[in-house]
């Protein structure tokens, strides 16, 4: 062991000063518009090593200078500091309808969303890709158009994946398993120094909720994301809490009734099965022919008895598994997204009173909550991570 009083050696000063950049530019992402002074006082950190992180911070281009602030009542102005606009992270969707891709800058907007309506059920990840990485090339086009940098990205899933290998371990309403897309992700944003990551819609979704929606209400909560699939996603002390195999929260496979109908992932009853939107239009009636939820939507504001009844059907159902995650994760929140949000009229009722017959009291009806971030959530979510990422590792961009 080294004498106190020996001097760091050059790594150790290098492990320093990477954790000291990734605090700094915590408190500007934290604090946008504080100045150096501010960032001194609440790292801890002196006036000169705060100094010298903002040049560094500055030259790589993560952080800008903005107005002139003032640091207290008799402070001399500063200038402010936030994370610079110009740069950014890609998000890209696979959904069993859907494929979308969107462009999320540093300031938390959305500049750039396309989405493509497609039927995705059992098509190749081969058939697939190409789509996305040409709408990724769009994404990206207008990035640059609009001056923002794209650093990394995030493509998200319906579906259970690996993300330290990158793989998709199940998407049962995609007919994939054990998908490896670790040489697809660098294609949809080549020469990205933050590369591409994969995760689950789902918990992209949970996230986005978090930092650009009811998280600012809610510490905990419990996510229902309600697509052709449903899935779910759970935060506990403002984190998503992902469990062991990063595969917490997933609400659609919850059995709801023991003989109910088979469903895709092999089992019976599961929830999806009821309250998924295949399962909505099927008791509603709708055709296939899209836009299917158009005309169950029309249905339910004309007082359509077969659309009221199945969209109440699976409110009920919504509530059985609301209130068995809630009594086993212990929060008392729940945010819906996807099609729920859309439905929220109708299903609110039929959920809040199976959700009070099942668990009086444990989820009050103010905590019933439905997202406003519309069909774009699981993508502000999975850029927002990338984002997150690039954040914490800061010196990859300074010599």
């Amino acid at each position: 062991m080294p004498h106190p009083s020996t001097p760091p050696t050059a790594g150790r000063v290098g492990d320093v000063r990477r954790q000291n950049l990734a605090l700094v530019l915590a408190g500007i992402h934290r604090n946008g518009g504080v100045t150096r002074a501010g960032l001194a006082a609440d790292s801890g950190l002196t006036k000169a090593s705060v100094s010298s992180l903002v040049a560094d911070l500055l030259e790589s281009g993560l952080v800008c200078e903005d107005s002139v602030a003032r640091d207290g009542e008799r402070g001399r102005p500063g200038t402010g500091l936030v994370l610079n606009p110009a740069r950014g992270a890609l998000a890209a969707e696979i959904n069993v309808d859907h494929l979308a891709v969107g462009v999320l800058d540093f300031a938390g907007q959305l500049s750039f969303h396309e989405s493509l309506e497609r039927r995705n059920r059992g098509s190749r990840p081969g058939e697939l890709l190409p789509l996305l990485v040409d709408m990724a090339e769009r994404a990206a086009a207008a990035a640059a158009a609009s001056g923002i940098e794209l650093l990394g990205g995030e493509l998200t899933v319906p579906g259970l994946v690996d993300a330290e290998r990158n793989v998709v371990l199940s998407a049962p309403n995609l007919g994939w398993a054990g998908v490896d897309l670790s040489g697809e992700l660098p294609k949809l944003l080549p020469g990205a120094p933050f590369g591409v990551s994969l995760s689950n819609e789902a918990n992209s979704a949970a996230l986005a909720e978090l930092w650009h929606g009811h998280g600012a209400v809610f510490p905990d909560f419990l996510y229902v994301s309600g697509e052709v699939g449903v899935g779910g996603g759970l935060v506990v002390g403002r984190r998503l809490f992902a469990g062991p195999q990063g595969h917490a929260g997933e609400i659609g496979h919850m059995v709801v009734h023991p003989e109910g109908p088979p469903c895709a992932c092999g089992g019976r009853g599961c929830l999806e099965t009821f309250a998924g939107q295949d399962a909505i239009y099927s008791a509603a009636g709708i055709e296939q022919d899209p836009p299917r939820m158009g005309r169950l939507l029309n249905r339910l504001s004309d007082g359509d008895e077969g659309a009221v009844s199945a969209v109440e059907q699976a409110g009920r159902y919504l509530g059985i598994a609301v209130a068995s995650t809630a009594r086993v994760a212990n929060v008392s929140a729940v945010v819906l997204g996807g099609h729920f949000a859309a439905l929220q009229e109708w299903i609110a009722p039929a959920l809040c009173q199976s959700l009070e017959h099942y668990a009086p009291g444990l989820v009050p009806g103010g905590n019933v909550v439905f997202s406003g971030l519309g069909q774009t959530g699981a993508l502000i979510g999975a850029a927002a991570t990338s984002v997150r990422r690039i954040l914490g590792s800061p010196y990859e961009l300074i010599p």
